[in-house]
């Protein structure tokens, strides 16, 4: 039998009923009920975790897709197993969801797979020791919140040190994870490879130079931004030899990719390289779990898009894809994989400028919209709060701003969309933007699932 504090139990009925008010009435609350829990009991999450084998997800880039694997393997392998599938992942949000899984009566040991805002995940260790934890990737993101990627890697760590026993399931490629000062066990996983043989770093990159000496860094490869195969001619700093790599990329379409990882063949339901870094990292963690792997294969060729992430909707026969974007790294990917596609298309765009999205809405003048110019791109529709901004720089790259549908709400976007030249849409949307529309879309019956 689990026992708890009446303190404890208070706190999670209360929780429980903030809950379900907020889903009968206001359609959502995933943050408001872990709220109500930690006013009532500020330590909470630790009795709430206690018979939990838990996994988490941090990073720039990735971690709502990443996290949305790992719990799709561990259930393909009959594990018992909960996540933050809201994507509410500040410390409100992940109480939450572990009061939506709690119940009361027999223990029984489960996995939690939680994705975590980086500047909370020490908030998060100070009440959990995981099992594992992850950080996908560290980019430029929401300047005036996190400040520059040096910053945001502080932040992590804080998190990190108070667990030192923790494994840590590393991305590689990504310069600023190497010969860092902790006690934790670490692996990494990479490319073995990329899509060119391109070893210039870009003007824009995030983090160029070395972490130990200043010095620019040298690459056998790059495959995007500041990630790759990377050494330091100076000090002689270099990428840690990888346990787990993808070997080579056989295909790869707007739509899917195919590559192998350790040895075997795996066909990626979601496309573009950062995807394939999903989909390693989950590779990565659900191995070092032990579960198969067959069983992680199959579930990774199965795995769906949704909540935003390249989700699609058919509104009035034409197939929505929402695209995620938040920072250049992640937006200039997302363009690439456009670029992929030899059809006609007609794209959508909404910028924000919520606390959530950051303020400071500059980033777009490091995102290469240029590569679109070279697309069949019949239409365009703007919209969001920063609408004209968006506008301005997709007039300043090349487009026609006679092709432009400027969208000042939700129902002139669809509209929009709907009377779009191509059946295929491409809307690429902000953070807030995306869960605002994905909200007005649920209320018009175009979304089942609004979580």
């Amino acid at each position: 039998m689990f026992k708890i504090s009446i303190k404890t139990y208070i706190a999670v009925i209360a929780s429980k009923f903030t809950m379900f008010l907020s889903k009968k009435f206001l359609k959502g609350g995933s943050n408001f009920p872990g709220k109500v829990a930690l006013k009532i009991q500020k330590d909470i999450l630790k009795p709430l975790s206690k018979n939990y084998k838990v996994i988490l997800i941090t990073g720039t880039n990735g971690k709502t897709t990443t996290t949305s694997m790992i719990y799709n393997i561990l259930k393909e392998a009959g594990l018992n197993v909960m996540t933050n599938n809201t994507g509410a992942n500040m410390l409100s949000g992940i109480v939450a969801a572990f009061v939506e899984d709690f119940s009361f009566g027999v223990a029984e040991e489960k996995y939690a797979v939680i994705e975590v805002d980086e500047a909370n995940l020490k908030f998060i260790t100070e009440h959990i020791t995981p099992e594992i934890i992850t950080i996908t990737n560290l980019f430029r993101d929401q300047l005036d919140r996190y400040g520059e990627v040096y910053t945001t890697l502080n932040k992590i760590l804080e998190g990190v040190k108070k667990v030192p026993e923790s494994k840590l399931v590393l991305n590689g490629d990504e310069s600023l994870l190497g010969r860092m000062d902790i006690k934790n066990p670490c692996i990494y996983y990479g490319f073995k490879e990329s899509l060119n043989n391109n070893t210039s770093i870009d003007v824009n990159a995030d983090a160029k130079f070395c972490k130990f000496c200043k010095a620019p860094y040298k690459y056998n490869f790059i495959t995007y931004n500041h990630l790759g195969d990377f050494y330091c001619e100076s000090c002689g700093y270099k990428r840690n030899t990888l346990k787990y790599a993808m070997d080579t990329i056989l295909e790869l379409t707007p739509d899917s990719s195919k590559v192998v990882i350790n040895g075997s063949e795996v066909l990626l339901s979601q496309s573009g390289l950062y995807n394939i870094y999903n989909a390693l990292c989950a590779y990565a963690i659900t191995s070092e779990l032990k579960v198969s792997n067959d069983t992680i294969i199959k579930s990774l060729e199965n795995q769906s898009s949704s909540f935003g992430r390249q989700e699609i909707v058919n509104i009035e026969g034409k197939e929505l894809k929402i695209i995620l974007v938040k920072n250049p790294a992640g937006y200039n990917q997302a363009l690439d994989t456009l670029s992929l596609s030899k059809e006609n298309m007609s794209l959508g765009f909404f910028l924000n400028d919520n606390y959530a999205d950051g303020r400071d809405v500059s980033w777009i003048w490091d995102v290469n919209f240029e590569n679109l110019l070279s697309l069949n791109v019949d239409d365009i529709a703007i919209g969001g709060i920063r609408t004209y901004d968006m506008a301005i720089r997709l007039k300043i790259c090349g487009f026609n701003e006679e092709t432009f549908s400027i969208c000042p709400s939700f129902e002139d976007m669809t509209k929009a969309i709907i009377s779009s030249k191509n059946k295929k849409v491409y809307l690429l949307a902000t953070y807030t933007a995306m869960i605002n529309y994905r909200k007005y879309l649920y209320s018009k019956g175009y979304i089942k699932n609004l979580w």
